[in-house]
């Protein structure tokens, strides 16, 4: 115990930026997650969504800015996700937003998995509820 004092005592400088970054992950996390998940449609997770995609119909240059942005906010909030499973926070619940953010193969399925846990899928149904939202619908096993 008197050797992790003394390693924050010599880290001043650096325990005050990672304490920083918890209550900023912590705020944008609280504030951020929720209007995503309720901005969510209720069909994200139906097979027939996959025909839109975001973007899609706009000029070249528009539609690669929108979508790189899209994919650094999402590996943003994935990454404060992570740090938030050893700090005051969401974890989970931004991870599984900054996760629907992001583009990568096998993401469709891995997001189904997730989906399917029961807590994760009862904490989204019901921050959407509170926003006057209608339950995420899944699509059959």
């Amino acid at each position: 115990m008197n050797d992790l004092l003394t390693w924050f005592k010599e880290h001043a400088v650096l325990t005050g930026w990672l304490a920083g970054a918890s209550v900023v992950t912590l705020v944008a996390s609280a504030l951020l997650v929720p209007i995503l998940v309720a901005r969510m449609r209720a069909d994200y997770f139906l097979p027939e969504r996959d025909s839109e995609r975001m973007f899609a119909n706009l000029h070249p240059v528009i539609r690669w800015t929108g979508l790189i942005l899209k994919n650094l906010f999402g590996a943003l909030l994935f990454i404060s996700g992570l740090i938030m499973l050893a700090t005051p926070g969401q974890g989970l619940i931004t991870m599984f937003v900054g996760m629907i953010l992001m583009d990568f193969p096998g993401k469709r399925r891995l997001e189904l998995r997730i989906i399917r846990i029961g807590a994760v899928h009862r904490a989204i149904d019901w921050i959407r509820r509170r926003a006057g939202r209608e339950p995420l619908q899944l699509p059959e096993s």
